[in-house]
């Protein structure tokens, strides 16, 4: 008999996209009546939880179960569903993503096969709403120069081990072994997990063929305060784990200081003026040169400032909030 399957998902506030989610997970291959779907909500106030309650309704064959996340954090509301979740392995997935018809079937057959303790696939990533922006936003979200070497968010990817996966799947043995997800970081708790697991000798797996439809941030200001979110717990997280830390995480706010260190010189010394000066033109060219380039492979002219002005905001506010992590600990030490 096939294992039985409990997909949970953590969610707040996700009406436009929670409907799209249950519907595909209503099209999975894998057997309905094996799998179940656990939904921590963090006290939505919009239509959330009543287009669920809609969807129960329509759809009684796929069990839905609706579990309060009062602390409203994504790690909370994921060790939430655990508690609540029967299966013997966990697919855990977000409101705002579609996975493709095979993503579990896929997943279970990865983890029976022993290819890793916690199996995850690639990112198909589409624009948050309409509008060139959102559309420039979708293409910097997977692009080298913003993500670095992410694999999850490149369509190139091959299949193996690797330091994290998107949401992923595991069997329920593996919590006993590691322990439930971090309460205390906002944000990169699917990384420190996974940390945790290859810290206890498991596998980190990768499978191309493990697909899922994820919906980046609509607007500039959204991404923003993704990407600070994102600077500021890493920090955190790398603080418990350094061994962890990679060249990549340090460019940002390496940049980032570099920049306000000679802009405050600038005005009394020439070489911080000249050096400024130089920073600033070979960073816009090099962005520049990746949208045109964006541009012309995709045929969407407004690439060729969308692109720069989506991978500035990242780098900026990644490494802003890395930097702001950083001062706000040493201020408490």
């Amino acid at each position: 008999m096939n294992p039985l399957v409990s997909i949970i998902v953590p969610c707040y506030n996700e009406q436009a996209t929670i409907r799209l989610l249950l519907e595909a997970v209503l099209q999975q291959t894998y057997p309905r009546g094996r799998m179940e779907v656990v939904i921590a909500d963090g006290l939505s106030t919009d239509r959330t939880r009543e287009e669920v309650a809609a969807f129960q309704k329509e759809h009684p064959d796929l069990a839905i179960q609706v579990v309060d996340n009062p602390q409203k954090i994504i790690p909370a509301g994921l060790n939430v569903a655990l508690a609540t979740a029967r299966g013997e392995i966990v697919v855990r997935l977000d409101g705002h993503c579609i996975p493709y018809p095979d993503y579990v079937a896929r997943s279970v057959t990865d983890l029976e096969q022993g290819l890793g303790d916690n199996v995850g696939g690639v990112w198909e990533i589409r624009p948050g709403s309409a509008g060139w922006i959102a559309q420039a936003i979708a293409v910097t979200a997977a692009h080298p120069l913003g993500v670095g070497d992410a694999l999850y968010r490149r369509q190139d990817s091959r299949a193996g081990e690797v330091e994290t996966v998107p949401f992923g799947a595991f069997r329920r043995t593996l919590v006993e072994k590691v322990g439930r997800f971090d309460e205390t970081l906002l944000t990169n708790e699917d990384y420190e997990f996974n940390v945790r697991i290859r810290l206890n000798g498991g596998r980190v797996w990768l499978d191309p063929a493990i697909r899922a439809v994820y919906f980046a941030r609509a607007n500039f200001s959204a991404l923003a305060r993704q990407y600070w979110r994102y600077g500021y717990w890493k920090l955190r997280m790398l603080r418990r784990y350094p061994a962890t830390i990679r060249w990549r995480q340090a460019l940002p706010p390496l940049f980032v200081l570099s920049l306000l260190g000679l802009a405050v010189l600038a005005p009394w010394w020439r070489l911080a003026r000249l050096g400024l000066a130089a920073e600033c033109a070979l960073y816009g060219l090099a962005l520049l040169l990746a949208g045109v380039q964006a541009a012309v492979r995709q045929k969407k002219p407004a690439l060729v400032i969308g692109l720069p002005l989506g991978i500035a905001v990242m780098h900026f506010a990644w490494g802003s909030g890395f930097i702001w992590s950083l001062m706000s600990s040493l201020v408490k030490l």
